[in-house]
């Protein structure tokens, strides 16, 4: 759990959205089998609004980090 509470998107959730480390917290603990859900757990349990998952969502589509490695995906482009 340590590890994916440095995740980028925990930072994210943190500092931009302004969520309670407890919050986090619980997320993530009932996200450590399948922590690609973070983002929905977060909103099954109340703990963001519709409003704030899209933020999530469209934080995770623009970093191009995913919720489950610790590191940011980038995208190559082939040049024409």
């Amino acid at each position: 759990m340590e590890l994916m509470m440095n995740h980028p998107l925990v930072c994210f959730l943190s500092e931009d959205l302004a969520l309670p480390h407890e919050s986090i917290a619980l997320a993530v603990q009932h996200s450590e089998q399948t922590p690609s859900l973070l983002p929905m757990i977060l909103w099954q349990y109340g703990l963001v609004s519709l409003a704030q998952l899209e933020q999530i969502f469209d934080w995770l589509e623009h970093r191009h980090v995913s919720p489950v490695q610790n590191q940011p995906e980038y995208e190559y482009e082939q040049a024409a």
